[in-house]
């Protein structure tokens, strides 16, 4: 299946100053689409950190993604640490300038100049009725941190990546985790491609644990959750979706 990877970039989020919201965006959007995202990284607003980190993802995955620093102020660095990742200069894209006008209205200045600065040999993907594409070096997709922007840009362009998408079942059992561990042992045993969570809850009135029974294979995850509820005690089960 093809494999992918998420380098959230800024400050901001690791100061806390700003919740991520994009990574589990992506990865959910990733999960339904059938392509498994392998790895999350934060790093901050360093050109150097950020040429070195896109080069080893794209590098180890089929598709990279980066999240912030593509706007018009200083901390704005994405663009030219992709640039260095693959050794090419930040250069200035008259199309994108030309859409940056028409959405405005009036001639760019200096700042709006900047987020015209792209890798040399960058392609842009329109991104449907956004004035600016994403731009797209090699492997890696260029999105900005906004999550409003990164998920209707993502949205544009979802069907450019496919696999076979993941089943999944989820189990709520009225039992503690130490109760039914032994049971989820022998399933693994049983099943050893199932991909099995076990969730403790803290305040449900009517579970204790959530199980979550994952396949790309529908008669395979059929017949886990099958063996596995016939494992449970029946009145431990309190619902199956």
């Amino acid at each position: 299946m093809p494999t992918a990877a998420l380098l959230v970039i800024g400050n901001e989020i690791l100061s806390g100053k700003i919740v991520d919201t994009n990574s589990p965006f992506l990865a959910a959007e990733l999960r339904g689409l059938g392509v498994d995202l392998e790895r999350i990284l934060t790093v901050p607003d360093e050109i150097d950190i950020i040429a070195e980190e896109v080069l080893a993802f794209s590098r180890a995955y089929d598709h990279v993604f980066t999240s912030g620093g593509i706007g018009p102020t200083h901390d704005d660095v994405t663009m030219e640490g992709v640039a260095r990742a693959f050794k090419r200069e930040v250069v200035l894209d008259q199309t994108i300038c030309d859409r940056i006008e028409r959405a405005r209205g009036k001639p760019i200045n200096s700042a709006m100049r900047k987020m015209a600065m792209l890798p040399a040999g960058a392609k842009a993907v329109d991104a449907g009725d956004l004035w600016f594409p994403i731009v797209v070096v090699e492997n890696v997709h260029i999105f900005p941190g906004i999550p409003q922007l990164f998920e209707k840009k993502f949205r544009s362009i979802r069907h450019r990546f496919s696999g076979v998408p993941f089943r999944l079942t989820r189990i709520f059992v009225d039992r503690y985790e130490s109760d039914i561990a032994d049971s989820l042992n022998e399933l693994l045993g049983e099943f050893p491609e199932l991909l099995l969570g076990s969730y403790p809850r803290i305040g449900e009135r009517d579970y204790r644990v959530m199980l979550t029974l994952e396949s790309r294979d529908p008669d395979y995850l059929e017949r886990a959750a099958r063996a596995l509820c016939a494992k449970l005690p029946p009145d431990a089960i309190h619902e199956i979706q």
